[in-house]
């Protein structure tokens, strides 16, 4: 079984939350013996893949299978052709390089309002980009916009490989093979 969640903002990558507080996977899933293959942020959306097939998970979450994820970032500021490159090329973090990434500007996804909603301020405009990455780093897509100097605001993660989020409202989920829940 292959599982796309769409996970909300604020909800724990887990099933547990261990005192914390905070919503986790057992409040949007009741499915028994399936387990996140890689996992999202509290502070970050969308497509969260669960499997039952642990040869599966791994093939998902292993940066050494180079599995392709697609991220939206609302960012501070509009990103000059200088910044695409370097997401492009590589950019140096504390743990190192990363990987050369696909990176564009893109219009506003036509998606769902976040809740909280992002704290708007007149003087800092904002503008979204698309990046995709084939690693996993801890939080590594809002480092790397930091380091070309332009923070995260929002990022929902829209594809993992060939899954997507397509039809996949925040907080449902589906089978890959079946219907939404």
């Amino acid at each position: 079984m292959l599982i796309l969640f769409n996970k909300p903002w604020g909800v724990l990558s887990q099933f547990t939350d261990e005192g914390s507080g905070h919503p986790t996977l057992a409040d949007y899933i009741d499915v028994p013996g399936v387990y996140p293959a890689g996992r999202l942020d509290r502070d970050s959306e969308g497509l969260l893949l669960l499997t039952d097939d642990g040869r599966l998970q791994a093939r998902i979450a292993d940066p050494k299978h180079k599995v392709a994820k697609t991220y939206w970032a609302q960012v501070e500021g509009e990103p000059d052709d200088a910044a695409l490159v370097a997401l492009r090329t590589g950019v140096r973090l504390k743990d190192g390089m990363t990987r050369p990434a696909l990176a564009e500007r893109i219009d506003p996804p036509a998606i769902w309002p976040r809740d909280p909603p992002v704290r708007f301020r007149k003087s800092v405009p904002d503008c979204w980009i698309a990046l995709t990455i084939t690693e996993g780093r801890n939080r590594q897509v809002r480092r790397m916009t930091a380091a070309v100097g332009h923070p995260t605001l929002r990022l929902v993660r829209w594809r993992v490989g060939e899954w997507t989020l397509d039809e996949v409202a925040p907080g449902t989920w589906r089978d890959a093979a079946q219907t939404i829940r």
